[in-house]
């Protein structure tokens, strides 16, 4: 028999998004139970986001180095881990510890409950402590919000289970490197995984089941980062399926479908999420608990749940921290306006602005960068729009041709021609991630591409190549 508790809202999930609703809620007056069964902050900044990001620096800056003798005379570059491993320890994690974002979400006003929560029908939450003991059934009078994130999937090869592979999570956290890795996987995990390692000298080997590496972007993007990672040592094979894996005498053998056989020291799996959907007691409230995405409307409402959120990378609009965050604020909105704390006298707030996704930007953080924002050039023709293309190697700018090496990269951009406005656009280069700041404000507020054409673009830098690839439309 559990104890029952009853409080305004419970919040299911402390990624980023799950940490920034509950405490925007507690700061707005009501009383908040946040239930957490790992890591207050979620995935991003313990075992994705940020210490990737930091393995990501310290490989590019041993390739800006290494650049020096064509541009600045001759380097000696002696590379080496431990400096990463101290910085993603110590900066990015405290060693894997919480206790900052525990005080940071306590101080904000909410309660934390340490362990699984699962529902137990509508605007109920039963919660069993980690580590065992009697659970607390929640109540919520406002509501529920879910923010229960994704976690490392693999794939069904035989073999592969029970080995001692590398997912994500393990591969920040090494301490020493291998001399041999494969990655199963082309997508963005991997890809920026794979060129981090290899520029600490592992040789790299990626299997990608797809024609291409990041099948989401754009088939130029994806291509200039071939080249790149080819022309750095990183053996890509795509098209390829792993049939088969075995671990013995500390390597791994994976055998492929083409015949061969790779041996590495160390695999890693970077072959897709899966969404931690299957034990949140979904079928309580009439959900499906074997879906990978619940339905949600613009406002974050679960189709057909009364007082039920759902935030993040499980409502399938994007598995990015800045998605979770942006619909974060969104459901908050919603939340305080459904009763008092949201500033008016009867509960009546305004909702804000709903959920659009028409412009949701990313970046994969590779060098260089590879950034998107809205449609892709065949997204858009699929949907039937009035396409016009227009694209520019980024090299041929002024900036590309003093920056020298590492220049490589395009601007392309995707016309609605019959609105006359862009739907889309992808930069590949360096800092592709900030350069598409400017196209992801044009995406997201439909400015005419006649107005685009008129603006003055600072020059020499490389975000003067989006005003060439605008002169390529038509």
């Amino acid at each position: 028999m559990s104890n029952e508790r009853e409080v305004d809202l419970v919040v299911v999930g402390t990624g980023p998004g799950g940490e920034a609703l509950a405490s925007g809620a507690a700061k707005a007056g009501l009383e908040v139970v946040a239930v957490e069964k790992h890591l207050v902050g979620g995935e991003c900044p313990y075992y994705g986001c940020i210490p990737s990001k930091m393995m990501v620096r310290a490989g590019d800056a041993l390739a800006e180095a290494r650049r020096a003798g064509t541009l600045a005379g001759d380097v000696e570059v002696v590379a080496s881990w431990a400096p990463v491993a101290r910085r993603i320890s110590e900066e990015a994690t405290s060693g894997w510890d919480d206790a900052a974002a525990v005080q940071r979400l306590e101080d904000a006003g909410a309660a934390l409950a340490r362990g699984e929560g699962r529902l137990d029908g509508p605007r109920r939450v039963v919660v069993t402590p980690r580590g065992g003991g009697e659970p607390t059934t929640y109540v919520a009078r406002r509501g529920v919000v879910l923010n229960p994130g994704t976690r490392p999937s693999a794939p069904p090869v035989p073999g592969l289970e029970g080995t001692p592979y590398w997912t994500n999570r393990d591969a920040v956290q090494v301490t020493s490197l291998p001399s041999t890795l494969v990655v199963l996987g082309g997508g963005p995990i991997g890809c920026e995984m794979a060129q981090a390692f290899a520029r600490f000298g592992v040789r790299v080997t990626i299997v990608q089941h797809g024609d291409r590496l990041l099948p989401q972007d754009e088939p130029e993007a994806a291509a200039v980062l071939e080249r790149t990672l080819l022309d750095e040592g990183v053996r890509v094979l795509t098209e390829v399926e792993a049939t088969s894996v075995a671990y013995a005498d500390g390597s791994f053998t994976v055998g492929l479908d083409e015949g061969d056989d790779l041996v590495a020291e160390k695999l890693l799996v970077a072959a897709g999420r899966t969404p931690n959907l299957d034990s949140l007691g979904l079928e309580s409230v009439g959900l499906d608990p074997s879906a990978r995405t619940i339905e949600v409307d613009d406002r974050l409402r679960a189709a057909g749940v009364e007082g039920l959120w759902v935030i993040g990378d499980v409502t399938g609009k994007g598995a990015f921290t800045h998605v979770s965050m942006y619909q974060s604020g969104i459901a908050l909105a919603d939340v305080l306006a459904d009763g008092p704390g949201d500033g008016s006298e009867d509960g009546s707030g305004d909702r804000g602005p709903a959920a659009r996704y028409h412009a949701l930007p990313h970046t994969t953080f590779t060098d260089p960068e590879v950034a998107g924002v809205g449609l892709t050039e065949q997204q858009a023709r699929d949907a039937g729009l009035d396409v016009r293309v227009g694209s520019t190697p980024l090299e041929q700018s002024s900036r590309g041709f003093t920056h020298g090496p590492g220049a490589t990269g395009l601007v392309k951009v995707v016309e609605d021609a019959s609105r006359g406005v862009l739907v889309g656009a992808s930069v590949v280069g360096p800092l592709g991630g900030e350069i598409i700041g400017l196209l992801n404000l044009a995406v997201h507020a439909e400015v005419p591409v006649a107005t685009l054409r008129t603006m003055i673009y600072a020059y020499p830098t490389f975000h003067r190549a989006i005003e060439t690839a605008l002169a390529e439309l038509g």
